[in-house]
């Protein structure tokens, strides 16, 4: 019998020993060694074209390009529920960049979310979508990256709550969540949905922003494109779940990711604008893909929800809504529009505004403090902010009036609180359409690297 507590410590012993080296080889990835910065001329040129054109699809360059900083240096703050974590330099900068990192360390990086040090990466690296991007797919990029000025650019140390600023924690999280499997298509869709198919759940990664997200920052899956968050704007619902009062079809689609607007639909804003800037440069094919995709993931839109049913009921419904909003409202808003002038140089008709049927205020109350920057050098839409000379009960009560007037929707909730994030945050940085950093301003110029 004495010898009992003594077989029950070494079995003890055993299953720690176990499950710490379970634990290691869980968390522990090996460094891929270091190489020389490799020319930029042993590069094909065709390689890095495609390259560029998917680093666009990707919207690489504005999560790796600070506001004031050079192109791909990385230190973008990305704010969390956990805290801040700061893009990474991306540029073959030998020091502080990838100039070290051989195609197989990108790669790497690319599906498994470790870098060439053996460090596992923040998931706000989404590569829980770039599993599905394929080995060529990540040569060209490797390529187009690896051929850009390097940039010595330190990113600023992350800013997160303990244990989460430890790396090793990020293992759990991937196995938790992270798929390893890669996109399978579909052989009973098209060609073109397949490839819209890949695009938007691999590199595009669409559902980083539209869907919801768990309490430990993934994606809940049994709610993909049910709508998320991006920089305190909200990425509206893109399955049967959509606010649009007109639905979206994939015409409808194309047209706004090509050029950035829709008569139905309005304007890009926030980080949207952005993704269409960029996806004005990659080629007409993969844009259409996408929006056959999408189109097909919202399902069939009810006949009854069309244009012209929807201007015509939002005619005759009677004037409702906060009086001093109507005020508001009448000075400053309804001259552009209601004044017929087509997009994207005129007002949306509010009553096709998914800003407005949203189920929260911050997209419209972003707006209406930031408006919409002209675009230096180009033709492009332009609203005023209201930022500096209207006070926060004048925009809520402007948010109250459009909502009863323009939607039959319940009021919102919080709206106070909705203002004064968005006068935090940073709304005087919305973009609309500038022309993304790594796009040739001469579209001549799209065909060479």
């Amino acid at each position: 019998m004495a010898r009992s507590p003594r077989i029950i410590a070494g079995i003890v012993a055993v299953a720690l020993v176990v499950g710490a080296a379970a634990a290691f080889a869980m968390v522990w990835r090996p460094a891929i060694a270091a190489i020389e910065p490799p020319s930029p001329a042993s590069f094909d040129p065709a390689v890095v074209k495609r390259g560029r054109e998917l680093a666009a699809l990707g919207n690489c360059n504005n999560c790796h390009t600070r506001r004031d900083g050079q192109d791909f240096a990385g230190g973008l703050p990305v704010p969390t529920p956990f805290g801040v974590v700061f893009s990474s330099n991306i540029t073959p900068d030998p020091q502080t960049g990838i100039g070290r990192w051989s195609e197989a360390a990108f790669g790497r990086a690319m599906s498994t979310g470790v870098n060439r040090e053996g460090q596992h990466l923040y998931p706000t690296f989404p590569y829980d979508h770039f599993t599905n991007v394929t080995d060529e797919d990540d040569r060209a990029l490797y390529a187009f990256l690896m051929t850009r000025p390097p940039v010595h650019a330190v990113a600023p140390r992350n800013e997160l709550v303990f244990p989460l600023d430890q790396r090793p924690i990020i293992a759990g999280w991937k196995l938790l969540f992270l798929r390893r499997e890669t996109f399978q298509p579909d052989p009973a869709k098209s060609a073109e949905w397949n490839r819209g198919a890949y695009l938007v759940d691999g590199l595009a990664h669409c559902g980083a922003c539209h869907t919801p997200r768990n309490a430990l920052g993934a994606e809940r899956v049994r709610a993909q494109f049910a709508g998320g968050e991006a920089d305190n704007w909200r990425a509206y619902a893109l399955n049967d779940r959509a606010h649009a009062p007109v639905p979206w079809n994939a015409e409808s689609l194309y047209a706004y990711l090509r050029h950035g607007w829709h008569p139905d639909h309005g304007t890009a804003r926030g980080p949207m604008a952005e993704v269409v800037s960029n996806l004005s440069t990659v080629p007409d094919s993969d844009v259409r893909a996408i929006a056959i995709y999408m189109a097909d993931v919202s399902g069939a839109p009810k006949p009854e929800r069309n244009r012209v049913a929807v201007l015509a009921q939002a005619e005759s419904a009677p004037a409702q809504g906060d009086p001093t909003g109507g005020a508001i409202y009448a000075a400053a808003c309804a001259a552009c529009h209601e004044s017929g002038r087509p997009l994207p140089y005129g007002g949306v008709n509010l009553a096709l505004s998914t800003a407005v049927t949203s189920p929260d205020a911050r997209n419209l109350a972003n707006i209406i403090l930031a408006g919409v920057p002209a675009v230096a050098g180009e033709r492009s839409p332009i609203m005023p902010g209201f930022a500096a000379s209207m006070t926060d009960a004048q925009v809520a009560s402007l948010l109250n009036y459009l909502r009863a007037r323009f939607s039959k929707e319940p009021p919102w909730a919080d709206v106070e609180k909705t203002i004064a994030d968005a006068r935090r945050t940073q709304t005087a940085l919305l973009q609309t359409s500038a022309g993304p950093r790594d796009a040739p301003a001469d579209p001549s110029q799209r065909d060479q690297p």
